[in-house]
């Protein structure tokens, strides 16, 4: 792993799995997706997660028109590097996961690496919903796996990758990920540094323990040597703890109301940039220097914020 002595903030704002019935903070509309992700940066992240939702009524949309609404925002008043999702929500089509990012051409895209069981239906029972698709959404993850054939893989890393000069955040939610990474390094079509990010506590993936993290990483060292940075985040109550854990190893972070509605034990995040704060205040806790834009922009190899279309 490439030990850069700094730490990349990565926070994805509002993401596709959480709804509005789940939280009153979770940024919906173009408006609120740009506040609080500028908010976001200005307390230390360096990466912008990113997905748009229809304002009327919450839902992921993956309508290019609405990522323009605030994508050139946040461009103006922040310096942070945008990374849009290319894993959408479930049910959207191939072209509805590639229209955004083949439109904004970012310097980075979220890149999930297998399809796989991604189930989140044991919510459907627990709140009381503003909107029937949010209860739709939550069982339609027992039935329908999340599809990231290798097909879409490589025409994500083709079209995007050598078309658009773009480059990834791996998402790998189990080890065999992390071959398929090497598999696609391997023929030539992504070349380093690799931004590995794990993911665990994802009911069908790798659960939220501290071992499966280090399986992870060993795992990464032993593929990619010092080509790869390590991020990580764990969905929920052990966000932080994994966060920390992987900040001491020389690894980085991600934090955000995509992976977490929380701040504390019950007790809801009222903005991404809370998350930021809480999680910079570890990292200084443990004299760990976090990553400005421009240098995030160096330890990931992007195009610069001087090549996208937004």
């Amino acid at each position: 792993m490439k030990h850069t002595g700094k730490a990349i903030i990565t926070c994805a704002v509002t993401g596709s799995i959480h709804t509005p019935s789940m939280s009153p903070y979770l940024p919906v509309t173009p408006d609120e997706i740009a506040e609080q992700a500028i908010e976001a940066v200005e307390a230390g992240a360096a990466v912008l997660h990113l997905h748009a939702r229809d304002p009327i009524d919450g839902r992921p949309s993956p309508d290019p028109a609405l990522y323009m609404q605030f994508l050139p925002r946040i461009k103006q008043q922040t310096d942070a590097i945008i990374n849009i999702t290319t894993g959408g929500a479930p049910g959207f089509s191939e072209e509805d996961r590639m229209a955004g990012p083949l439109a904004a051409s970012p310097e980075m895209t979220s890149l999930n690496m297998g399809s796989m069981n991604f189930g989140f239906w044991p919510l459907a029972d627990k709140f009381d919903w503003k909107h029937e698709w949010e209860r739709e959404l939550m069982l339609g993850s027992k039935r329908f796996p999340a599809n990231h054939n290798f097909a879409l893989i490589e025409r994500i890393m083709t079209e995007l990758g050598e078309g658009h000069g773009t480059r990834f955040e791996y998402e790998c939610y189990d080890i065999g990920h992390l071959y398929s990474v090497k598999h696609f390094a391997d023929l030539g079509l992504i070349k380093p540094p690799f931004l590995i990010q794990g993911i665990f506590g994802i009911l069908g993936g790798l659960g939220a323990d501290l071992e499966n993290f280090f399986l992870m990483k060993q795992t990464a060292d032993r593929l990619f040597g010092d080509d790869y940075i390590m991020s990580c985040f764990a969905v929920g109550r052990p966000q932080m703890k994994f966060l920390a854990q992987c900040a001491l190893v020389g690894g980085s972070v991600r934090v955000g109301l995509e992976d977490s509605l929380y701040i504390g034990k019950g007790e809801l995040a009222v903005s991404n940039a809370q998350q930021v704060r809480k999680v910079r205040q570890i990292l200084d806790a443990l004299d760990i220097p976090i990553a400005t834009p421009e240098e995030a922009r160096e330890m990931l190899g992007t195009k610069g914020g001087d090549r996208v279309t937004f």
